[in-house]
């Protein structure tokens, strides 16, 4: 492979923000995937990682896929993505467990749940490096360079009408998209520079805490907090955890949760009790993506409540971690339950694909 630029490459970031900014920019869907450099040269494909891994050998489909449809020389930034199964919305657990180590798993994988790539940057075309060139004419040629192409190939769509963008907000969050991107027009492509922006979506939910990790400080830090909202049925259900705090705030935690400290013969997660032998509380929540990390934690009675904040939810759980609001001492943890959910609409994922109406160039 001898590409103007070479692999591997540390992908552009963006930075958050509480509101859609003004001024010049091009506004996109923000996609709930894989971010991923592809680069190709002719017969040589090699699908990079945001961690600068190489992710090709666990996406086939997607190879085969770039010969078919990319240009012949090329280094295209965008975003694998799996839908589910009935084909309307973003489905991250599926894309994670596309991520395995034997060969025949990943091919059946690759038929049984096959992915898309969603382009919105193009770093190299042919002999010329295109990173320094200003977002406005990267999109233009993106869009020309991508013309031809067919699924699972794409191209986002993108406008610079801050009230359509502002309806894309609100209207793709339903087909599982994680909100907008805001890309200054002028700017060139920065590796591993946060110069972009991120709008997400942002709610509160009061959480039940059923239990605590160790910090990697010591044994009298709180690392992080359970979280649980009770179900239908009565039963508490793991939603997630909280664990942005001062070191001096987990300590302080650390002391305060002592007197709620039970064992798991008296707790709701009784799953969850160690056997001799085994590394984990839940061996279920040992996963590649956790590999080496110690998932045990300490029981608490399901006594105290807290509010946190989450932009949106994966299933039962919290996409992302969630963060501490405050403490509800007025609320009864048994009113923590998942119908103060917010739900958002849903919205057709392949009408996202599809859009064209105010865009800059297309949607595949």
């Amino acid at each position: 492979m001898q590409l103007p630029v070479m692999p591997p490459v540390a992908p552009m970031l963006a930075k958050p923000v509480k509101h859609i900014p003004q001024g010049s920019y091009s506004f996109e869907p923000k996609w709930d995937g894989f971010r991923s450099i592809v680069f190709r040269d002719h017969d040589e494909v090699e699908i990079g990682s945001r961690n600068e891994r190489p992710m090709t050998r666990y996406f086939p489909e997607l190879v085969e896929a770039v010969t078919a449809n990319l240009p012949p020389r090329c280094v295209i930034d965008g975003e694998i993505v799996i839908e589910d199964q009935e084909g309307v919305r973003l489905d991250f657990v599926a894309l994670q467990l596309r991520i395995h180590p034997a060969a025949s798993r990943i091919k059946l994988l690759a038929e049984q749940t096959p992915a898309r790539f969603v382009a919105f940057d193009i770093l190299a075309l042919d002999d010329e490096d295109l990173t320094g060139r200003p977002f406005s004419e990267r999109r233009a040629l993106l869009v020309d360079a991508l013309a031809g192409t067919r699924p699972p190939i794409h191209v986002t769509p993108a406008t610079t009408d801050r009230r359509l963008a502002e309806r894309w907000f609100h209207q793709f969050e339903g087909a599982g998209l994680d909100g907008l991107i805001a890309k200054p027009l002028d700017g060139t492509y920065e590796p591993d520079r946060r110069v972009m922006f991120k709008v997400k979506h942002e709610r509160t939910a009061d959480c039940v805490v059923a239990g605590y990790r160790l910090h990697k400080s010591g044994p009298d830090a709180i690392g992080s907090l359970l979280l649980g909202l009770y179900t239908d049925t009565g039963e508490l259900a793991n939603v997630g955890v909280i664990g942005a705090f001062p070191l001096a705030t987990r300590r302080e935690l650390f002391t305060e949760l002592q007197p709620l400290v039970t064992t798991f013969d008296d707790h709701p997660w009784s799953w969850a009790k160690q056997q001799a032998g085994t590394r984990t509380p839940r061996n279920a929540e040992q996963s590649r993506w956790s590999a080496g990390k110690d998932l045990s934690f300490v029981p608490l009675r399901p006594e105290r409540v807290v509010e946190v904040r989450y932009d949106h939810m994966e299933g039962p759980r919290f996409r992302h971690t969630a963060q501490f609001v405050r403490w509800r001492p007025d609320r009864d943890p048994r009113s923590c339950t998942y119908a103060q959910l917010e739900e958002p609409v849903r919205f057709d994922l392949a009408e996202v694909l599809g859009t064209e109406s105010g865009a800059i160039g297309r949607g595949a």
